[in-house]
């Protein structure tokens, strides 16, 4: 497998611009600009993670095109949450030329983005969390940097319940989609092996946002600890509703997949206090280029990096610099120049797996943090855990064709 680093500086993109004068020659729309499609839900359920995916691919293509010396965009594509407008609105912009695509937060919308950007010759690199992204529905087109469900379960269930041996009893609230059921999949399976009892689970659909008759579920049935499985603002809402309902003092509560800082912002830290948070990422990871990030947003915009801003920015950026090496946007170089790849990321080092196009990445256990004990305003959680933990491509189902 060859390895490269990636994450050109200011003077090595600059360098590669010159090396390479007839860059991304194959797309006409791409001769006055580099163009990544960022397909997001920017409207409905989801949108407050759309909105912040945008703004960071959008900075990640200004110091892109300041280095490189030419124009580097991004055009957003408000998929909705919703696969059918997002397969249809990637289509119409790989008609107009359009040929990166970085975006897809749900797992739903990203599996049908995927297929119809690869049948189209481009790239799609995409934060959603389904096992079959990089498994059973892998394509030579798609790429994926999170953690998908059998990560993220194993880096909170697991540790949690080695960590607390007497908690015997879980109750699972689940999303009843594809990402839902890898997280309720992966978690029964980690039930069965540690001998835990699996008491109860309450199925929702992705237009929900009254959780008190699945959290009455929960209470009947006695867990010691709630496995909350959804996401965005289903997740804020089904939190904030258990604990009004009381339920910090009579269980653990596990969030498995939190959107981090804008989500605890969204909370407050009296919700969050005690309570477990899986996370992509965290703005206080010990990494280079997360503190250069951290550092620029704090001086120019007065904020820290959230994860969907942090992942979309990163994205953008593996992909701008995987054009800037290939000298095209043309899937087949692309491919090429992305697979394999080892860089210095947000996460610490990571890698692009040739095999099924999946980021070896870390993924992290958080748990919310006192309001006195705030070192800042961001400061809503300590780190307490932390692994990377991936099915190998054959065991995920993953063939590439």
């Amino acid at each position: 497998m060859l390895h490269r680093r990636a994450f050109l500086t200011t003077t090595s993109l600059a360098a590669a611009s010159l090396a390479a004068p007839g860059l991304l020659r194959g797309a006409r729309a791409a001769e006055t600009a580099l163009v990544v499609g960022v397909p997001l839900p920017i409207s409905g359920a989801f949108a407050a993670n759309g909105k912040f995916a945008a703004m960071g691919a959008a900075l990640a293509a200004e110091e892109a095109g300041a280095a490189l010396g030419r124009k580097v965009v991004t055009r957003d594509i408000d998929t909705e949450g919703k696969p059918a407008p997002a397969a249809r609105k990637v289509q119409e912009a790989m008609g107009e030329g359009t040929r990166l695509f970085a975006g897809g937060i749900l797992s739903s919308e990203a599996l049908v983005m995927g297929k119809e950007v690869a049948k189209g010759g481009g790239v799609f690199f995409t934060t959603a969390g389904a096992d079959e992204i990089t498994g059973q529905e892998c394509n030579r087109g798609t790429f994926r940097w999170s953690v998908p469900t059998y990560g993220a379960i194993a880096q909170t269930v697991r540790p949690l319940i080695e960590q607390m041996p007497q908690a015997k009893r879980w109750y699972t609230i689940t999303p009843q989609y594809v990402f839902g059921e890898g997280l309720l999949t992966a978690a029964k399976a980690v039930f069965q092996e540690k001998g835990i009892e699996h008491v109860g689970n309450s199925y929702h659909s992705l237009a929900e946002k009254e959780f008190s008759g699945y959290l009455t579920n929960a209470i009947a049935a006695k867990p010691d600890v709630l496995l909350i499985l959804n996401f965005g603002s289903q997740s804020s809402d089904t939190l904030r509703q258990a604990v009004s309902f009381g339920l910090k003092k009579r269980m653990t509560i596990v969030l498995a997949w939190a959107s981090g800082l804008e989500q605890f912002e969204a909370l407050g830290p009296d919700l969050c206090e005690g309570v477990y948070f899986g996370a992509q990422y965290w703005h206080g990871v010990d990494a280079p280029l997360n503190k250069a990030l951290v550092a620029k947003l704090r001086e120019t915009r007065k904020m820290s990096p959230n994860y969907s801003f942090a992942a979309s920015y990163l994205l953008t950026k593996l992909l701008i610099d995987a054009a800037t090496k290939a000298g095209t946007t043309e899937g087949p170089a692309m491919i090429k120049a992305l697979e394999g790849l080892t860089y210095a990321g947000l996460t610490g080092e990571e890698e692009i797996r040739a095999a099924d196009h999946q980021v070896i990445k870390n993924y992290y256990l958080l748990k919310g943090k006192a309001k006195s004990a705030m070192a800042d305003k961001d400061d809503f959680v300590d780190i307490v855990g932390s692994g990377k933990s991936f099915l190998t491509p054959e065991a995920a189902g993953c063939k590439m064709t």
